[in-house]
């Protein structure tokens, strides 16, 4: 009776530990959107193009994708616990510099910082997730956390647009770098890396050369390269829509104002909330992961695909087709849960970073693409960006997203009710 009574509280306590991790999350995702919001705010203010602000975008994803790897060792060695605070650190540090810097190149620099020391904040998340839950609730827990970090999404669209009009967008990011040292010192005091008795805490750590090995041992594992071309190329080419160029494009083609520009990405992010919720749970439903991250990606396409291809279409169109990328962008977290279950418990840490590098990085590769594309049509007499330069950029994402598509559908499936076979099988 005393171990059935007690069986609820790890429970009850991972769940405490998953929502802080995610509550600091938040921030990570305002940060990396903002520019959607404010990006031309910034053109106007440090005199730059849409090549300087793809590279200003992308500079927080470069930071990101290079701490992956690094991560994934602190991970597998120090815990979650240790590295998500030392980094988030770090990106209070680059926070600091991006409110105060007067030029474009420490602009830059901060935004990388900031992206860096966002890096640790999803996978140290799910390595959680991982260690405190079964399997069968990685998906739906990965959704939740995805769905609380989209607030910060949801925060730099029209509430950012609203704050950066009233007191200058420099006052709210001074509001998030308070925000990113708060989170780091709740993580520090509530996160525990795994429930008592967890192989984990009982380990001992691998020496460098070891871990070194063992991220070999990763990056050979030829079932993982199909599932990173498609991490590489999904949150890629939607984030290009949803994070920096959906609201410019709806301001310079179809005339909205700012205000009603962050309205309609206020909405695609709540329907990106309302995809991860809806994803979540499919594969224990469905017992695949594969084809829903193929079925949900093709449909990204086919809206892609209006917007590349309708010359000059009512606003409904486009309000339409960014809002279903949004609720649809929810499908790219299952190829990273399609991942996961590929590796040990030992390798879990750098698998997963090594994962999350090909996103963010393919993430800072297109958002800076994006700036070049845009930035090789003549601007009109305004200054805006024409129509046709937005529907070639919206056609390179269509083409990029299907040939990803086209790879991944090669690979081996990685289904719930297998991993709950072997887990039953090693009780």
């Amino acid at each position: 009776m005393q171990s059935t009574e007690r069986q609820p509280s790890p429970y009850r306590r991972g769940l405490i530990i998953v929502a802080t991790l995610a509550t600091a999350y938040v921030a990570s995702h305002f940060a990396r959107a903002s520019n959607v919001t404010i990006g031309l705010d910034l053109m106007r203010e440090l005199n730059i193009g849409p090549e300087a602000l793809g590279a200003l975008t992308g500079a927080f994803f470069f930071g990101f994708a290079a701490m992956q790897i690094p991560c994934g060792f602190l991970f597998d060695h120090y815990g979650p616990r240790r590295t998500v605070t030392g980094m988030l650190i770090l990106a209070t540090i680059g926070g600091i510099i991006f409110v105060l810097a007067p030029t474009w190149p420490i602009l830059l620099s901060g935004r990388a910082l900031m992206g860096a020391g966002f890096g640790a904040m999803l996978i140290g998340t799910m390595l959680v997730i991982t260690r405190w839950f079964p399997p069968d609730r990685f998906s739906t827990l990965s959704g939740m956390v995805l769905s609380i970090g989209l607030l910060g999404n949801l925060i730099a669209t029209t509430p950012l647009a609203w704050a950066s009009q009233a007191y200058g967008w420099r006052a709210a990011f001074g509001a998030l770098v308070v925000f990113i040292a708060l989170a780091a010192i709740a993580i520090w005091m509530i996160v525990r890396d795994a429930p008592p008795g967890h192989p984990f805490l009982e380990r001992t750590p691998e020496p460098p050369r070891q871990m070194l090995q063992g991220l070999l041992e990763v990056l050979r594992n030829r079932r993982l390269w199909p599932i990173l071309v498609l991490n590489f190329c999904s949150y890629a080419c939607t984030f290009t829509v949803q994070g920096l160029w959906g609201g410019p494009y709806l301001r310079e083609v179809h005339g909205l104002s700012p205000i009603q520009a962050g309205n309609v990405l206020l909405a695609a992010v709540i329907a990106y909330q309302m995809g991860m919720l809806a994803f979540g749970p499919l594969d224990r439903i469905l017992d695949t992961r594969k084809w829903i991250a193929v079925g949900g990606n093709l449909a990204v396409v086919s809206l892609l695909a209006v917007m590349a291809l309708a010359p000059q279409p009512p606003v409904w169109v486009p309000i339409g087709a960014i809002l279903g990328i949004g609720f649809l962008s929810a499908a790219s977290t299952m190829v990273l849960t399609h991942g996961r279950g590929i590796f040990p418990d030992r390798l879990i840490g750098r698998g997963m970073s090594t994962m999350n590098t090909a996103v963010m990085l393919g993430v800072a590769c297109m958002q800076t693409l994006s700036g070049v594309i845009l930035g090789a049509y003549e601007p009109l007499a305004s200054g805006a960006r024409s129509e046709t330069a937005y529907r070639a950029l919206f056609c390179v994402l269509t083409v990029v997203l299907l040939t990803a598509i086209a790879i991944y559908s090669r690979s081996q499936d990685v289904k719930p009710s297998d991993e709950m076979r072997a887990r039953a099988k090693s009780a």
